[in-house]
């Protein structure tokens, strides 16, 4: 008898130590432990220093849709254009530009011909637009005129991201900082990371793609990202982790919230989040495919 408890004392020791590795094994791949080292930290944030930020925990849902007629397609990538005050996302499955209210109602939707896989959109202040296609590793930069119903990509300014290994592992998110003037894109994985390029006008080249320090972005992947335009404060958004996470001037994490539900107002949680966008008045915008629509604004 006291053999057989011995044994069984150390087969539950046993499994103990393999569950507690296991979990900090997990841990460190999801980033638990950056996320409560952040959690712990926004609870000494000052309300001056919220104020001077886009500070996430304020935040709630106040509009959740779907994008009608979009059923079978997959929307990626998300932008405010403040000269129109709509947003643009684009569609992977059949490559479409659209255009859509921030109540979203569709405006319209424009073929995208010669693209591949476009993952991000994004409105420069000057009034163009600039698309990713992630499987061709390139930035495709035009203006939208009014009427257009199809873009053929051969007569676009288009612009090589390099990175020719990385298959599906690309560039997935793309904003324009209007401090810096550069483009700033989002590399999913593989290596993750934030990269700028120098984006001049319609008449000058471009410069040369630069990837920014290495900070811990609380992440697993990196699906979208966006600059708040009163604050410069960039904004990450992971489908694989379910967040939003705030990075502050120095690309270093100032507040995240997840996007599970039961949390923030969502009932169901953003499944394949792939998109966000910010406008002036600080609401948040979040696409899901394969057509779904989110809003987030201050809580009142």
């Amino acid at each position: 008898m006291p053999v057989r408890y011995s044994r069984w004392r150390l087969l539950v020791a046993v499994v103990l130590l393999l569950l507690f590795v296991a979990l900090l094994v997990a841990g460190r791949l999801l980033h638990w432990d950056d996320q409560l080292r952040l959690y712990w930290s926004e609870r000494s944030v000052t309300a001056e220093q919220r104020a001077s930020g886009i500070w996430l925990p304020d935040y709630e849902l106040a509009l959740e849709t779907t994008l009608a007629g979009l059923e079978d397609d997959e929307t990626s990538g998300l932008t405010w254009n403040p000269l129109t005050g709509t947003l643009f996302t684009v569609t992977g499955k059949h490559p479409q530009l659209i255009e859509f209210t921030p109540a979203g109602v569709v405006l319209r939707r424009i073929a995208l011909t010669g693209f591949s896989d476009p993952e991000a959109v994004e409105a420069l202040d000057d009034g163009r637009l600039a698309i990713v296609d992630e499987r061709r590793r390139l930035v495709a930069v035009f203006r939208l005129e009014p009427g257009v119903e199809s873009l053929e990509l051969d007569d676009l300014a288009s612009y090589d991201l390099g990175f020719a290994e990385a298959g599906n592992k690309g560039f997935e998110g793309l904003a324009w900082n209007p401090h810096t003037q550069r483009l700033l894109l989002a590399k999913e994985r593989d290596p993750q990371g934030l990269f700028e390029l120098p984006f001049p006008g319609e008449d000058g080249a471009v410069g040369a793609l630069k990837a920014l320090p290495s900070q811990p972005l609380l992440v697993r992947d990196l699906s979208s990202v966006t600059i708040d335009p009163r604050s410069g404060h960039t904004l990450l958004l992971s489908d694989e982790s379910r967040l939003l996470v705030e990075l502050d001037l120095q690309g270093k994490p100032r507040s995240f919230i997840a996007l599970f539900g039961g949390l923030n107002g969502l009932v169901q949680g953003i499944e394949q989040a792939e998109g966000v966008a910010m406008d002036g008045e600080g609401n948040i915008y979040v696409v899901g495919e394969p057509n779904r629509f989110y809003v987030f604004s201050r809580k009142r």
